[in-house]
């Protein structure tokens, strides 16, 4: 170790050792976290003695002045996790009296008083800082944030820990179970006194959500993806059958709502026990407690969604049992998220299966769209008809054709909205009543859709000729998708109509990029609807929001084209024009891939409708194979080979090839294998930890090198390339890493 170094070192221990100011040891600590950032491992081997004043700041503070130290420190595991591994033990025995607080647990709860004392449970809850509350005391009251904030903060400092170094700490006795636990038990801490309030709040506006444990719910599923399931399920379910059958309805809704957050880390092993899951869900939904039935259909939809297709395939009937009558609940709230998690179950589900149940589920979110057809006096609320629609869209979605015996009584609703909700209040039903209309009549077909389509598109011609309203962000994104989906239902009878759908359509196709470029050292302003980047030297803000407008316009023209072939000719060589550059539109990946896929559909288009010329080939190609050279993306590279091989077969196959293009897309495979065989190797000389500590990224980014050199093989063996580059090709997948990890098995990964 150099003197200079050692002399920092020197510096930043007396610092974090100052026993007269606690704002030195602060002081000292971000400067000792910002220092140990800074150096490579090599050097950070020799100034390892740093860490233990550093994690000694800790032990030795008052309550309240925990929060901004585990802040730094945490800053310090997410950068440099590897640091902290000769310090598990000393942490584990430090963290878990900040993160689980012993607490008296009681009275008995008993049925008449199933949560006396404000609360008790078989664990630690609620934490001795909701107890003092109770009592009323100003100074309980700034305790219990005190509590609170340390809590999180040490939640937060586990969590990061594990995100960063999961293998390091899945085989740590007791760092798991303290984090499940510690979470847990925050999520059941919610007001007992506000489900009035609740049940009678708008969900997008609901004041009593800034009370809700977010931190410990979203911590929980942090962790569950991170460790996976083999070691976050055991510690989960030592605890979650015992808060479903708590007395104290917190305890339960904490109960569901944390099967929910851990569903996705754990899918693979939860399907192992996913029948036994089934069983502890399904009788909540008969709870007395409203919040407990909303949290069941919560559990239910997340489960679809995170175990999809194989909750839909196995437990269709339990899971209709239970889903279909809570369209029936008496609660607002309630009838609402039911019909939302049956989204989730359409999303993963084959057709045949949804068929039987199609009639009881149509006339259920019938009633709750109209409830005044047997119920004059009942009106119901507005963000129950946005929900009830747009799962009428995503049943018939699923149901396709067979959804033809309710068009007639659907339809005509969703028409009469988009003729009459016309306030600014009304604006996201109006939108879900066209995408809904758009959906179903894809669904049952133009034979179907037919008599009511003028009807629909003079209401779409009119809302899109409106005057714009500045506040609506909606409206222009749903009416590109509704014309393209009443594109899809009325095939080339749609045609008529683009003279109408284009011109807006190509306008935000052709849009600039709206970016702003700061200094690093500049300050700017956090912007909705803006992204910062980092880029030579300087921040870019870019408006993401129109990024994903551009996106969708091509995805669109993708379709119209697809849909038409050559009835949309007279609009090849405008398109055209747009995509070509858009493939090296870098500011978004999914226009670059939009227009990947739309350019072979083109040139199918302008062949068949005799508008392509020769001149659009030849920039077609030249525009390929000029990105494919200088591609450095191993994902959009398969999508411009692919491209690429897409349209020279569209124009005849290898024969219809112009030698200067096929001497062209041979120079530059080449020099895509080149680039790949370079990478190979550099990443083969890596040290070997930070292959280790690097791995997922690696084999993502390496499993997408795979699938470009497939392509890279195909399209050579298109070109009739020399034999000796098809070698090359071949030879890459040997400068392939083993990046297996011996730690990744059932019980590691998810």
């Amino acid at each position: 170790m150099d003197l200079q170094t050692d002399a920092i070192l020197a510096i930043l221990q007396k610092g974090l050792q100052d026993q007269q100011s606690i704002d030195v040891r602060l002081a000292s600590l971000r400067a000792s976290v910002a220092f140990l950032s800074a150096l490579d491992t090599a050097q950070q081997a020799q100034a390892l003695a740093l860490m233990y004043p550093l994690l000694n700041t800790l032990p030795a503070l008052p309550h309240a002045r925990l929060p901004p130290f585990l802040a730094v420190i945490t800053e310090l595991a997410t950068s440099n996790a590897h640091l902290f591994r000769p310090h598990i033990p000393a942490l584990l025995a430090f963290l878990p009296a900040l993160l689980l607080p012993v607490v008296d647990a009681g009275p008995t709860p008993t049925v008449a008083r199933p949560n006396p004392g404000g609360g008790g449970s078989s664990f630690a809850f609620p934490p001795p800082s909701a107890l003092t509350h109770a009592n009323g005391d100003d100074d309980a009251k700034e305790v219990s944030g005190e509590d609170d904030e340390v809590r999180k903060g040490a939640l937060e400092f586990m969590t990061a820990l594990s995100e960063a170094r999961p293998a390091m700490l899945r085989g740590i006795d007791g760092w798991v179970s303290i984090v499940v636990r510690g979470c847990l038990e925050g999520m059941g801490e919610l007001a007992e006194d506000d489900t009035a309030e609740w049940l009678d709040a708008d969900p997008a506006e609901d004041a009593t959500d800034d009370n809700y444990p977010h931190t410990y719910e979203q911590s929980l599923d942090r962790v569950a993806c991170a460790l996976g399931g083999g070691a976050v399920l055991p510690p989960a379910f030592t605890y979650i059958p015992a808060m479903l059958a708590s007395h104290d309805w917190r305890h339960r809704h904490a109960g569901l709502m944390a099967i929910a957050a851990i569903a996705e880390g754990t899918s693979k092993v939860m399907q192992q026990e996913l029948g036994k899951i089934v069983q502890l869900v399904t009788p909540m939904f008969k709870d007395p407690h409203p919040r407990v039935r909303y949290a069941a259909c919560q559990c239910i939809g997340q489960l679809c969604t995170d175990l999809e297709e194989v909750v839909q395939e196995q437990y269709h009937k339990e899971i209709f049992s239970a889903l279909i009558p809570a369209l029936e609940a008496p609660e607002a709230r309630v009838h609402a998220h039911a019909a939302a998690a049956l989204i989730n179950f359409c999303e993963g589900v084959e057709r045949e299966t949804l068929i039987p149940y199609l009639d009881s589920i149509v006339e259920r979110l019938l009633k709750l769209l109209n409830p005044g057809a047997s119920d004059p006096a009942r009106q119901p609320k507005r963000y129950v008809q946005e929900q009830v629609i747009t799962t009428l869209a995503m049943v018939a979605d699923a149901s396709e054709a067979t959804f033809a015996k309710h068009y007639a009584a659907i339809m005509p609703l969703l028409l009469n909205v988009m003729q009459n909700a016309n306030g600014p209040e009304y604006r996201k039903l109006r939108v879900k009543a066209m995408e809904c209309a758009g959906l179903i009549a894809i669904a049952v077909g133009r034979d179907v859709f037919r008599p009511d389509s003028r009807t629909f598109v003079e209401l779409l011609m009119r809302i899109q000729n409106s005057p714009a309203d500045p506040n609506d962000t909606m409206l222009g994104h749903s009416l590109i998708a509704t014309w393209a989906k009443v594109c899809q239902a009325l095939g080339e009878e749609f045609e008529p109509y683009l003279p109408v759908v284009m011109p807006p359509l190509l306008r935000v196709a052709s849009s600039k990029a709206d970016i702003s470029i700061y200094d690093d050292e500049e300050e700017h302003e956090d912007r909705d609807g803006w992204e910062s980047i980092s880029m030579d030297g300087h921040q870019v803000g870019v408006k993401t929001s129109a990024l994903e407008d551009k996106c969708q316009a091509f995805e669109t023209l993708l379709i119209h084209a697809s849909t038409l072939n050559a009835r949309f000719g007279p609009y090849v060589a405008q398109v055209l024009e747009l995509a070509l550059p858009g493939l090296r539109f870098y500011i978004h990946e999914g226009v670059q891939e939009a227009c990947a896929m739309l350019i072979p559909v083109l040139l199918s288009c302008g062949k068949n409708s005799g508008t392509l010329t020769h001149q659009m080939v030849a920039a077609t190609f030249s525009q390929l194979i000029t990105c494919t050279a200088r591609e450095t993306d191993a994902s959009f590279l398969a999508s411009l080979l692919k491209c690429f091989l897409d349209s020279v077969l569209v124009l005849g196959g290898p024969p219809a090839l112009a030698p200067e293009f096929r001497a062209g897309v041979i120079d530059a495979t080449q020099r895509q294998v080149s680039a790949l065989a370079d990478r190979r190797r550099a990443r083969a000389a890596r040290p070997h930890h930070e292959l280790v500590e690097d791995r997922e990224d690696l084999a993502l980014v390496q499993e997408m090198e795979d699938y470009a050199i497939e392509d890279l093989a195909k399209v050579l063996r298109a070109v009739d390339a020399p034999p000796e580059l098809l070698v090359a090709v071949g030879s890459l997948g040997q400068l392939a890493l083993n990046l297996a990890d011996p730690e990744d098995g059932d019980d590691g990964g998810s």
